[in-house]
């Protein structure tokens, strides 16, 4: 069990391009928004959440958290979301979840932060086995100016920042990491 308080953050701020253009947190899924089932499996898990949105604040605000917009206009990638997560942030660990992947592990928050009290690494990211999972993943709030720097000198890519400031892996079972892309993949032709 982990015992240090933790803030749990949504990443919502992409313009879901695959998606049509639609707010993929509020894309329908099992006859809810995907946010809700987001929100249901992580708010047990944590001691705060935020919604990192870019729009339909006051919708996600509805849900009883607190909404921030990224630090940086204009749908810079979710590095940005991440930043702004962490700018936002209570507490000293940070977990972060992206609005469209409904599955997320019941054991994350514990399995991050056991392999961050066994590793001391500053971000632990989650895997499938194969590859890297790299918006479901905890950091160390210390990290933010690190980051703000990395942006500032334009880094974009998640996977090589967490690669640059020392990171460790937990295997999750696929299918918990799973996240929806396009109409296609939550309501499949048949």
């Amino acid at each position: 069990m982990q015992n240090t308080a933790v803030t749990g953050v949504i990443l919502a701020g992409g313009q879901g391009r695959r998606m049509g253009g639609e707010d993929k947190g509020w894309v329908d899924f099992q006859g809810r928004p995907m946010i809700q089932h987001i929100m249901e499996r992580l708010s047990d898990q944590v001691d705060e959440i935020i919604i990192v949105a870019n729009r339909n604040q006051s919708r996600y605000a509805d849900l009883g958290v607190r909404v921030v917009e990224d630090l940086l206009t204009g749908f810079q990638g979710p590095l940005v979301g991440i930043a702004t997560g962490l700018t936002h942030a209570s507490h000293d660990q940070v977990v972060f979840v992206p609005c469209d992947g409904p599955f997320i592990s019941r054991e994350l928050v514990n399995r991050f932060s056991e392999e961050f009290s066994n590793t001391g690494k500053p971000v632990i990211v989650a895997d499938d086995g194969e590859r890297l999972q790299p918006m479901v993943v905890m950091l160390q709030k210390q990290l933010l100016p690190e980051l703000r720097a990395a942006l500032q000198a334009g880094e974009r890519k998640p996977d090589r920042w967490y690669a640059s400031v020392g990171m460790a892996q937990v295997s999750f079972a696929a299918d918990s990491l799973y996240n929806f892309n396009t109409p296609e993949q939550i309501t499949p032709k048949s």
